[in-house]
């Protein structure tokens, strides 16, 4: 059953005014059991410059999986497909630490926007792929693999619906224990992708998360609150942090 909520109020703008969305979540199941991974990661800190850390492997729901757990994620590239990548630095969101303007409070008191978890997972991956004049690296195969991770439980999406009624924006990405790997966001609407990041980590807020991570630091991302740090410290944080269960279907559960 949908579970909807009003989010505590531990973010807060600019000028210190607390900022509330009402999320409806929607996660269809927990993460269920995944089979064992047929492959081998290398150690991240065998990375390049640029944080490859090699090529092969699939994007079958426990490849992808075990990718995170082991601070790596899949990034395609024109030349591979299946390109994995461990950056250092690496990019986070601290989960208390992000920057709401006034402008965009405001924009999110006037109730224009509405937010949701786990709708259009697809529809917002989708979207995340289109309209971008540099080409994307969401893949077909990726696309496939994400799908299938968001019906087993391991992957969601937050979606930002407009005044009439469409998705105007929105980000997904995969959660595994404490810790929420954020992919790609997208907007249609002015400030629509922000008003995304501020539900996103109003519920990490609530059901607990530790870690959300953004891989590689944009304008963007750190105008809100992005932080860089090295790899080193990332992987502890997520080794404190993986094995940590939240739920996201009921805000309300215990950690298990």
């Amino acid at each position: 059953m949908p579970h909807c909520c009003e989010v505590d109020t531990a973010l807060r703008d600019s000028s210190g005014r607390p900022v509330q969305v009402e999320i409806e979540v929607r996660t269809p199941c927990e993460p269920q059991e995944l089979p064992p991974c047929p492959w081998q990661f290398p150690n991240p800190a065998f990375a390049d410059d640029h944080g490859c850390i090699g090529e092969g492997g699939d994007f079958a729901p426990a490849t992808i999986v075990r990718a995170y757990e082991a601070g790596i994620f899949p990034w395609p590239h024109s030349e591979s497909e299946r390109l994995w990548f461990s950056p250092n630095p690496r990019a986070i969101i601290p989960v208390d630490g992000l920057k709401i303007s006034r402008r965009l409070a405001r924009t999110i008191r006037s109730g224009g926007f509405r937010a949701t978890v786990d709708v259009a997972f697809e529809r917002v991956m989708r979207e995340c792929a289109e309209g971008r004049p540099e080409g994307t690296w969401i893949t077909p195969g990726l696309l496939a693999g994400y799908i299938e991770l968001n019906r087993l439980g391991w992957a969601h999406s937050v979606e930002i619906w407009g005044p009439d009624g469409g998705l105007a924006g929105g980000l997904y990405g995969v959660g595994v224990g404490a810790m929420f790997g954020a992919e790609s966001m997208f907007h249609r609407q002015r400030d629509a992708s922000k008003v995304a990041m501020v539900a996103l980590l109003h519920h990490a807020q609530r059901i607990g998360l530790e870690l959300v991570d953004i891989q590689v630091l944009t304008g963007h991302t750190e105008s809100m609150g992005g932080v860089e740090i090295a790899r080193d410290e990332y992987l502890n944080r997520l080794a404190r942090a993986r094995d940590r269960g939240r739920s996201w279907i009921d805000v309300s559960a215990p950690a298990r």
